[in-house]
């Protein structure tokens, strides 16, 4: 029997009224996985970070360090994922090791804050760079209106079936990776043509870092650089969709992180030659449009803008492929809404948690800009005074470090800072799991085991615990929320118990 009647007869084997349909084959998961991951943090981060390091070595170096981190993640997911190869993922997983309470805790923080500021996020990306092709003439309220169609639309093809959002997400993965291969070795291509396309000195420039100590540099860079690796998990959540999971995830796994490492570090190598520290810290957000305009002009800073338009694109789709299956397990489990556990009767999808996904997303970038317009223009009356207030208060008070951040980052980077040091504390439970179900669940079937156990899992946990007390002391405002927000998933758990009525005991 051939490989597609094999999968076709396990996809028939495993549909029934109620359930999801395996479709999902190798080559799109791994899309998924490269897919999930390029999207803005490549393109719109590299000119910050060169201004908290200060020179190439350190930053060349985090960017190694990682996509170490999530090979090692990879690692370890790879067995959790061959394990329970079911909807929701990383969601399972804490269920399994630490049981509904802690699971509950990253569904929440996912559904109502993550995923939501992840999809935000990038579809303000994308509108700000289509205003930037067109000469800048979208004013801020037109560019939210756009984000929001923008999700609409794309959370509308995911309702009508996992296939056409998994087909989507294939072809512009495939375009934008591309792209990136393609604005990586441009510089180099054109050294025989143009003398000043890689100038080596550039990589020996060096500005003054914003972050005194090295270990302060390395730890906001690796904030940084993690929001660009964000997502190298993304197919374990639709696992349950994925025809043949004990081969394809580890296999979409493994590939789709090594592309990414490749074009990764081939775009800084690029970025870098063509543009001195000084030029790169200047650029901010603008390190990729800035050195396409050095080396083709204004044509050059157009193309930029289409290939981030191209790269956001793909990364909200992902996001609105896989996220809504956290949100399915969830209700699937009932401890939340069993309205969000329902599949479609005609799509065959997740259709509830993905228009919740997508309404949560446009919540979030409708408060920032109404927050940040309020901050910018207070009203008359008591919202002034209580804005003139918080410039005075004490600096270790968090409300002006909130009013200080609206009125001077931008949409995009507010709802990026708080994404990394939440998502972080599971993701470090998570690799953490391989451990304790190795000793909970010693006998159950390991299809894939996690190579170089236990020291695999030990060291991604104890690079992350580095990290999040570097991110706490340096990011306050971040770490702080990011953690308020997981508090406040205890109350709602333990509200649901009682009046949602959970079909099993917590464990």
């Amino acid at each position: 029997m051939g490989e597609a009647s094999t999968n076709e007869t396990l996809a028939t084997r495993e549909t029934h009224a109620h359930g999801l349909v395996r479709v999902l084959g190798p080559r799109i998961a791994t899309a998924v996985v490269v897919g999930n991951v390029i999207g803005s943090g490549i393109f719109l981060k590299p000119g910050n970070i060169a201004a908290e390091a200060g020179q190439f070595g350190v930053i060349i170096s985090v960017w190694v360090i990682g996509g170490l981190l999530c090979i090692l993640g990879g690692l370890c997911f790879a067995e959790l994922g061959t394990m329970y190869p079911h909807a929701g993922g990383l969601y399972v997983y804490l269920r399994e090791a630490y049981g509904r309470p802690v699971a509950f805790l990253f569904g929440w923080t996912e559904v109502f804050f993550g995923k939501p500021a992840s999809i935000g996020a990038l579809s303000v990306a994308f509108v700000g760079s289509l205003s930037l092709a067109l000469g800048g003439i979208l004013t801020p309220v037109v560019q939210v209106l756009l984000a929001i169609v923008l999700i609409v639309g794309i959370a509308w093809v995911n309702i009508l079936g996992v296939l056409w959002g998994g087909r989507l997400q294939m072809l512009v993965t495939i375009v934008k990776a591309a792209f990136l291969a393609l604005v990586a070795i441009v510089p180099f291509l054109l050294i025989p043509f143009v003398s000043e396309s890689i100038n080596i000195a550039n990589y020996s420039s060096t500005v003054a870092p914003r972050q005194s100590g090295l270990a302060a540099q390395v730890g906001v860079v690796l904030l940084a650089v993690m929001w660009a690796y964000n997502g190298w998990h993304g197919v374990t959540p639709l696992a349950e969709e994925v025809t043949d999971p004990q081969r394809s995830i580890p296999f979409a796994l493994f590939t789709g992180i090594g592309i990414l490492i490749v074009l990764y570090l081939a775009a800084n190598f690029a970025y870098h030659g063509v543009l001195s520290m000084s030029e790169m810290k200047a650029a901010g957000d603008h390190a990729a449009e800035e050195m396409l305009k050095k080396l083709f002009g204004q044509g050059g800073l157009a193309a930029m803008s289409a290939v981030i338009m191209c790269s956001t694109f793909g990364a909200i789709n992902t996001n609105l492929l896989q996220a809504p299956r956290i949100t399915f397990a969830m209700g699937r489990d009932g401890v939340f809404f069993r309205s969000l556990g329902m599949v479609h009767a005609t799509f065959r999808t997740p259709a509830m948690a993905i228009a919740v996904m997508a309404a949560m997303s446009i919540g979030l970038i409708l408060a920032v800009a109404v927050a940040k317009q309020m901050v910018r223009e207070p009203p008359v009356g008591s919202a002034t005074e209580f804005v003139a207030k918080s410039d005075s208060a004490p600096p270790n008070q968090l409300w002006p470090l909130i009013v200080a951040s609206l009125r001077n980052d931008s949409i995009f980077s507010l709802l990026t800072n708080f994404v990394i040091f939440s998502a972080s504390i599971f993701y470090m439970l998570g690799v953490f799991a391989v451990i304790v179900l190795r000793i909970r669940q010693p006998d159950i079937d390991r299809p894939y085991r996690t190579w170089g156990y236990p020291v695999v899992p030990l060291l991604f946990v104890t690079v992350y615990v580095w990290f999040m007390l570097q991110i706490y002391r340096s990011n306050p405002l971040e770490s702080r929320t990011g953690l308020l927000f997981i508090a406040l998933g205890v109350p709602i758990f333990l509200a649901y118990r009682y009046i949602g009525k959970p079909r099993s005991p917590l464990r």
